[in-house]
């Protein structure tokens, strides 16, 4: 049963009606738009529904003011295109605006929130005439995981620990399940599995070879009278994905079978399009 990839949160807004870039910007990262911007954040005022609080100055990036968003297309896409990956964005668009102080006058009066939100470290402007596009975002955290070894270790021992334990998976209850034990060839199974999803950015229980997990397995020289595979993509811990199988009916049901007696587990951190997204795989085998 295939876990729905688990990507990074984007929040992205579109104002203002339908975009249309014919021509290149004429100016970007306008110093003026920033600067009130940034002002606005210092010293917050009349933004109704809310208790504005200062917030930090926003960065201007040009990655951001390189943005852009036509009809139909996706905000996270353009982010994507234009050299900045992030895990929260907002796009403005204000049309009609003749110079940046009618850009900031409607700013402040219309998206006042979004200007002081403290969740935003980054902004980008671009302008084509007199229509202008604000980007508010924050870059992706770098992501810092353990070695192999360690991650197959804290895995492991939240397995362990959720297989002492009564458990229900869905609509079925499982009693306590003895302990597993480590095993390098499922180890290497799963790292090679994870390694493939990752060089394809595909998520699969299929190889790209056109594998499957007890092929997989018999590759890395293990001889099995049973195997069960659990994959995920975007946790960024091992605690995050056990959380995460455990939470599924079905792969919390493979992590509670008895008949399982043995485990291996490994991540592949992707860079293809999105840079520093993981994907697990966690294999489970019965010599």
């Amino acid at each position: 049963m295939k876990r729905p990839v688990l990507h990074r949160l984007l929040h992205a807004v579109l104002l203002g009606g339908a975009l249309s870039w014919l021509h290149a910007a004429q100016a970007q990262n306008d110093a003026r738009v920033v600067a009130g911007v940034n002002a606005y954040r210092a010293a917050p005022e009349g933004c109704p529904g809310a208790r504005p609080a200062p917030a930090a100055a926003l960065i201007p990036q040009a990655a951001l003011a390189r943005v852009r968003v036509g009809p139909g297309s996706f905000p996270e896409w353009a982010l994507e295109q234009a050299g900045y990956h992030t895990d929260k964005a907002q796009v403005i668009f204000v049309g009609g605006a003749p110079d940046s102080e009618a850009v900031l006058d409607l700013l402040r009066k219309q998206y006042c929130r979004s200007l002081l939100d403290a969740g935003f470290s980054d902004i980008g402007v671009a302008r084509s005439g007199n229509d202008w596009t604000i980007v508010l975002a924050r870059p992706t955290p770098p992501l810092v995981l353990p070695d192999q070894d360690e991650a197959g270790r804290i895995i492991l021992d939240l397995v362990n620990a959720a297989r002492s334990q009564a458990r229900r998976c869905g609509d079925r209850l499982f009693g306590p399940a003895r302990p597993l034990a480590w095993n390098a060839e499922l180890a290497q199974a799963a790292l090679a599995h994870s390694s493939d999803m990752a060089s394809h950015r595909q998520f699969s229980h299929r190889g790209s070879d056109g594998s499957e997990a007890a092929q997989r397995a018999t590759r890395a020289g293990y001889r099995w009278r049973h195997i069960g595979e659990n994959i995920a993509a975007g946790q960024t811990s091992p605690r995050e994905a056990v959380q995460g199988w455990l939470d599924s009916p079905g792969h919390c049901a493979n992590l509670m079978n008895p008949q399982f007696s043995e485990m291996g587990a490994g991540y592949a951190v992707s860079h293809v399009r999105v840079p520093g997204f993981p994907y697990w795989t966690q294999v489970f085998g019965t010599p």
